[in-house]
């Protein structure tokens, strides 16, 4: 009887295993069982795709961030489906949130839709590294320099713009009348391809400026951290962070602002993350804190320069 017991519990289990979302893989299979503590609004119709699962910041740690990053734009420049872009957004911040994927950026598109708040967020698909210079207000009255027509794509529900891409190498001043030969317009789905096309031909468009005239006031990095496969690095260093090493991510993120929000893996050399404060002149202000979520440690988390909290009390820092 206890044989047989036992076996029902393992078919039972089996089972529940075959339960899970039509074309969740086995590599995700254990995110997907986590699925509430990455979206709390999951069955509500969240989306996400394979990287999704295992990099998108849980939500609970993602909350903290934004109730650390205090107020403002926030740039979020590696938005992947949108978890940290969704709470940022909740806190009542204007949000612009850059990937290079535009099937990401439509996933956190949706995302947004569910939690309510895609009015408080622009999308821009396109290359952080080359985009950075360009998100710090005030700028100065010079250029900005964008070449390859095809390298970026602002996708802005805020303004009923469903897509808007520009291209031409253009040599433009930020502040007056800002990218002038930028061709805008709306497109009924959102298809890149079609999207391009629409712009090259120049048809139904009208000039459009890029990006909102909001200084990036806190710039939040949670690169690819390289896949599962960092749970079995002893000592993660910031040189296996994607798509660059974390030295120059960083440094791309001080070109927007000194305050700067890096989500890490629990397991990363901390003495390379406290370098990171060193790459300013003079030195920034930096906290790091553990994340846990139901007891488990997911990651670390760096804060710099105002973002830090000097004052330690009862219960954690409080600032």
């Amino acid at each position: 009887m206890e044989e047989n017991n036992k076996e029902g519990i393992l078919v039972k289990i089996k089972g529940r295993k075959r339960t899970t979302e039509k074309g969740i893989s086995p590599l995700v299979e254990k995110y997907w069982l986590q699925r509430y503590n990455l979206f709390s609004s999951y069955d509500d119709g969240i989306k996400m795709d394979e990287e999704g699962w295992f990099s998108v910041t849980p939500e609970e740690i993602a909350i903290r961030h934004a109730e650390r990053s205090g107020g403002g734009c926030v740039i979020d420049c590696f938005s992947g489906v949108g978890g940290n872009t969704i709470q940022f957004a909740k806190m009542c911040h204007h949000v612009v949130a850059i990937d290079l994927d535009p099937h990401k950026v439509e996933l956190a598109f949706n995302n947004a839709k569910i939690y309510g708040v895609e009015d408080y967020i622009d999308f821009i698909i396109g290359d952080f590294f080359q985009l950075a210079s360009s998100l710090k207000f005030p700028a100065p009255l010079d250029c900005v320099s964008f070449v390859c027509w095809e390298c970026f794509i602002i996708f802005c529900p805020t303004l009923g713009i469903h897509f808007f891409a520009f291209g031409g190498e253009s040599h433009c001043p930020i502040w007056r009348n800002r990218f002038p030969q930028i061709l805008v317009g709306p497109t009924p789905t959102f298809d890149s391809e079609n999207a391009k096309m629409q712009v090259n031909k120049g048809k139904g468009m009208t000039p459009f400026p890029l990006i909102p005239q909001n200084e990036g006031d806190v710039a939040f990095l949670a690169p690819p951290w390289g896949g599962p496969s960092y749970k079995t690095i002893p000592n993660f260093s910031l040189d296996l962070l994607k798509p660059k090493d974390g030295y120059s991510i960083f440094q791309a993120a001080q070109a927007i602002t000194p305050n700067i929000i890096m989500f890490l893996p629990r397991n990363v050399d901390l003495r390379q993350v406290e370098e990171l404060s060193w790459l300013s002149s003079p030195p920034l202000n930096i906290e790091i804190e553990e994340n846990y979520v139901q007891n488990h440690l997911k990651g670390i988390t760096a804060y710099f320069g105002v973002l830090h909290c000097p004052v330690k009390r009862a219960g954690g820092f409080s600032c």
